[in-house]
């Protein structure tokens, strides 16, 4: 039985813009995502550019009491899987959830919030980390976000898809959907 995975929705959430049309038509107009980077001092660094996403606010995807709980990389990421969602016109209520998956790839998770949790460590003892230090910067919690927002429950199986899947950041994943059908 050979499987499919038909992407119908993109979901952008970068240097270039939030969302993917804006990105896009930055991307086509040749503007550039890099710029002075101004989301840490850059003091003592060789390097004082980078590509940061700017303008993102996270609560127009995310309430407040569940931002304490979210590093960046997850807010961004639920943001991305949102405008995917909505390009795709995917109805989470029409599919059988059992079968639809999450996999997010991300190269560390939530390192802002590990640096931020060892100073406070550093500073104040092992009393002043916050609660929040795991679930908000272990990098599968992206996915899990995500599923926990769309009802996703099938879980990705590594051996199996590892190949077809390694260069997609991002994809929510529908066996039963019309747009992947098992063939």
């Amino acid at each position: 039985m050979t499987r499919r995975v038909v992407v119908t929705g993109v979901g952008l959430v970068c240097a270039l813009g939030i969302g993917t049309e804006e990105s896009w038509k930055n991307l086509l107009a040749g503007v550039s995502g890099v710029a002075t980077i101004t989301s840490f001092d850059t003091t003592g660094f060789d390097c004082r550019i980078g590509g940061e996403i700017k303008g993102f606010d996270p609560f127009q995807w995310i309430e407040k009491k569940e931002l304490k709980k979210m590093g960046r990389f997850i807010q961004v990421a639920l943001a991305g899987a949102d405008f995917a969602v909505r390009m795709s016109g995917w109805k989470p209520e029409q599919s059988d959830l059992d079968e639809v998956g999450v996999y997010v790839s991300s190269g560390i998770g939530g390192f802002d919030i590990i640096e931020r949790e060892h100073g406070k460590l550093l500073n104040g003892g092992p009393g002043r980390i916050s609660p929040f230090l795991f679930p908000s910067a272990i990098v599968n919690l992206a996915s899990g976000h995500i599923s926990i927002r769309y009802g996703a429950r099938d879980r990705i199986r590594p051996r199996r898809r590892r190949a077809r899947l390694r260069r997609m950041p991002l994809a929510i994943l529908s066996r039963s959907s019309n747009a992947a059908r098992r063939r």
